[in-house]
């Protein structure tokens, strides 16, 4: 019979832990959370010291009071949930219900799913955290007051089912501001020339940087043509050689928002989608006659550092694997951000006698991806520096000095196993992309020798507006803001998704017409929550708390005295957007009132200024000159299959759609097919015009959800002349201007539309 109970949040965790503890012990999983704020109140007492209501959460009543009895007929309770403060606060609510059945109750901690940390934990049980507890607790309440208040004067004010949170709203903002910037981005032309030169038969390409010794600026194609002028016969002589060795170290190990960015970047994973399935790893996974093993440590974390125990055992690794030159003499020590948890270490392999090769037939393709990720870069964390020769060549011609690089990996030390990616930037005037970095070799040229000018050519640039957010790139600005914890990033980026705040094309985040909305009514009335710099400062206070530092209850008092004052006023004086209505021109076709701009939950469309009386509405589209623009009715020449009269274009609530002519007489329907055989193979349907729930229109298989295929681009009736696909799509480009081109990744075939 069991002598002691272990708790943990998992039924995945609680499997892995039964096979380490063994009969003595009994496993238990609370699914999560069992206690939380009321879903339909604000469960906060804001008189009395801001004392939470808990309540049970729906379903988990049954799970609480197993636990309650299993408690009572053992000697002791190991509360053992993640070792973060969700964790805590699962413990402690646990807690709370079964200290009057049982008092030999203790917390364990461990950082990764293995049996001797597992084992190691058991034997030196801890307190629970009361500081810890007492700051998720803050940021719960915080979250509730703010999201709980805010929510409703939205429902009022604009439609029922938008919500507002201290966090999702300022990150939001950020979306919307980068939206905005990139709409008010004016494009500079400038120009670039570069010789292509010659030595002794090795071709290489050398760009102009400097006339008279000042930097260079082309603004346009007639300054450009008079430099080529002035270069006409000058000759092209080496003024200088510079030759060095450059280093390049390794880069720390995975941090949570880092590996979200990587993964992102490299496997192209959601942030979601990444914690999902480090949460698989983290937890155990079954691996033959092995048994169940946790693969990776804790993967919520903003430490880098590394027990000594890890670090030995992968510098033994790296040793034997690649040789005595990739390890460094001494190992490297990475410096953790301001608040890290240096309890904690950064998210890394349990073992080295589980790399990718050994694991890779018990994981799906997408777990392993990741694994594999991990692994990389936990080893090359360790290995020795990459080393380069770098060379510079300063070329004269005349009073113009031109510039060519020359690089060429000389050791590639932690390069063997893992390859950094460029951040996204914007491209500025006069900025080209970095040539220092590229593996290139240049001829041996020596100074004063004489170089061959093959061609001269000018090139043609514009300056970019800062890139759409992407799903590394966001993480990265909450991360470097200091907007919420690595914890809840992928939170935040699926809630401003779900709310139709924000959409996801191509993998760029574009803020939609409510998103931008909801932000500038939430600016005016609440500047504090959606300030960066506020939200930021209310992360340090929370941290603060968990160090035992600030007093949870005294840091709710300063935060709720100038929010309850801004509540007051927003629902005094927040814009009305339900009840505003912008004339227009337009008369109403049914009862011939004038017609008004109004908002809906699909953002603006055109209604009767006599409504209720008269439900007449119309599709609008506001140009950018601000004039509304009626969508007009579209007859079609397809009859209706009951009664025989012409079809029309109708727009519906998800897209495009044919409609008897004869509504509401006959209200016969079908969908509305572009004509276009959906290119999935063996699928058989036709490609249709649907609306997102945000309003964007994308193109997707009228054999939904049988077939997944869907697309932003507008397709276009043309096979692709190169691979044969069955059509071509309208997609605009930063080089070629807008194209038709081909969605078959293998294939890549473009051409102007006139063609």
């Amino acid at each position: 019979m069991a002598t002691s109970l272990v708790i943990v949040e998992s039924p995945a965790k609680a499997n892995t832990l039964k096979k380490y503890l063994g009969k003595g012990f009994q496993v238990k999983a609370s699914v999560g959370h069992v206690k939380d704020l009321p879903p339909k109140s604000l469960g906060v007492d804001v008189e009395h010291d801001f004392k939470p209501e808990y309540e049970i959460i729906k379903g988990k009543k049954k799970v609480l009071d197993e636990i309650k009895k299993l408690s009572s007929s053992v000697d002791k309770v190991y509360l053992a949930p993640d070792p973060d403060r969700e964790g805590e606060a699962i413990a402690w609510h646990i807690y709370e219900d079964i200290k009057k059945k049982n008092k030999h109750v203790f917390r364990v901690l461990f950082n990764e799913i293995t049996k001797k940390a597992v084992l190691e934990a058991i034997n030196h049980p801890q307190s629970l955290n009361q500081d810890k507890y007492q700051a998720q607790q803050a940021r719960r309440i915080l979250d509730r007051l703010v999201g709980y208040q805010i929510s409703p004067i939205l429902w009022d004010k604009v439609r029922r089912g938008l919500s507002a949170g201290r966090v999702q709203s300022v990150s939001l903002r950020l979306v919307v501001d980068r939206e905005r910037e990139i709409q008010a981005f004016k494009s500079e032309e400038y120009w670039s020339i570069v010789a292509r030169l010659s030595f002794e038969g090795k071709e290489f390409d050398a760009k102009l940087v400097q006339i008279n010794g000042q930097k260079v600026e082309i603004n346009t194609e007639s300054e450009a043509k008079a430099i080529l002028k002035a270069l006409q016969g000058a000759p092209f002589l080496v003024a200088s050689v510079v030759r060095k060795e450059r280093h390049k170290n390794p880069l720390a190990p995975f941090i949570t928002s880092k590996l979200q960015q990587d993964a992102a970047h490299k496997l192209g994973f959601t942030a979601k989608k990444t914690m999902t399935l480090a949460q698989m790893l983290y937890e155990g996974i079954e691996l033959g006659e092995e048994g169940a093993h946790g693969l990776i440590t804790y993967m919520r974390t903003d430490s880098t550092r590394l027990s000594e125990e890890a670090v030995s055992a992968v510098r033994q690794y790296i040793s034997q694997k690649y040789g005595k030159e990739y390890l460094p003499s001494t190992p490297h020590v990475y410096k953790s951000q301001k608040a890290a948890q240096e309890a904690h270490e950064a998210i890394r392999p349990t073992s080295v006698e589980f790399p990718p090769e050994v694991v890779k037939p018990y994981l799906d393709k997408d777990l392993f991806r990741l694994y594999e990720l991990i692994w990389n870069r936990f080893v090359a964390c360790q290995m020795s520096q990459a080393v380069m020769d770098q060379t510079t060549l300063n070329i004269e011609a005349g009073k113009h000095l031109f510039r060519a690089y020359g690089q060429v990996i000389k050791f590639n030390g932690f390069l063997a196993v893992y390859q950094e990616e460029r951040e996204e930037i914007q491209r500025k005037k006069g900025e080209e992309e970095r040539e220092e970095d590229t593996e290139k070799l240049l001829p041996p040229v020596q100074e004063k020798d004489a170089l061959t000018l093959q061609t001269l050519t000018p090139n043609q640039h514009f300056t970019e507006p800062p890139p759409r957010f992407s799903e590394a790139s966001l993480v990265k600005s909450l991360e470097e803001n200091g907007i919420g914890r690595p914890s809840t990033y992928a939170a935040i980026l699926a809630a401003i998704q779900e709310r139709e705040y924000v959409e996801k094309k191509e993998n760029r985040f574009y803020s939609t017409e409510l998103g931008q909305l909801v932000t500038d009514l939430l600016v005016k009335s609440f500047p504090e929550i959606m300030d960066v710099e506020f939200t930021a400062g209310m992360e340090e206070k929370l941290d603060l708390v968990e160090e035992g530092k600030v007093d949870w209850v005294k840091m709710l008092k300063d935060f709720y005295g100038p929010f309850s004052q801004a509540l007051k006023k927003a629902k005094l004086h927040m814009r009305d957007v339900k009840k505003e209505e912008v004339k227009t021109e337009h008369i109403c076709d049914k009862c011939g009132s004038p017609m008004v701009v109004k908002w809906g939950r699909r953002g603006k469309f055109l209604a009767c200024s006599s409504y209720p009386e008269c439900k007449n509405t119309k599709e609008v589209e506001i140009s950018v000159t601000g004039k509304v623009e009626i969508q007009p009715q579209e007859v079609t020449d397809e009859k209706c299959d009951k009664c025989g009269n012409p079809l029309m274009v109708k727009q519906g609530r998800f897209g495009r759609f044919l409609a008897c002519s004869k509504y509401p007489e006959c209200k016969f329907t079908k969908s509305y097919t572009l004509g276009i055989t959906c290119p999935t193979k063996d699928c058989g349907g036709d490609i249709v015009e649907k609306r997102s729930r945000g309003g964007k229109v994308f193109f997707s298989c009228s054999h939904y959800p049988k077939c997944t295929f869907a697309t932003w681009y507008p397709p276009v009736k043309k096979p692709c002349p190169s691979c044969k696909a069955p059509f071509l799509v309208v997609k605009a480009t930063k080089t070629q201007g807008t194209v038709h081109f081909c969605l078959n990744k293998e294939c890549g075939y473009s051409e102007d539309i006139a063609a």
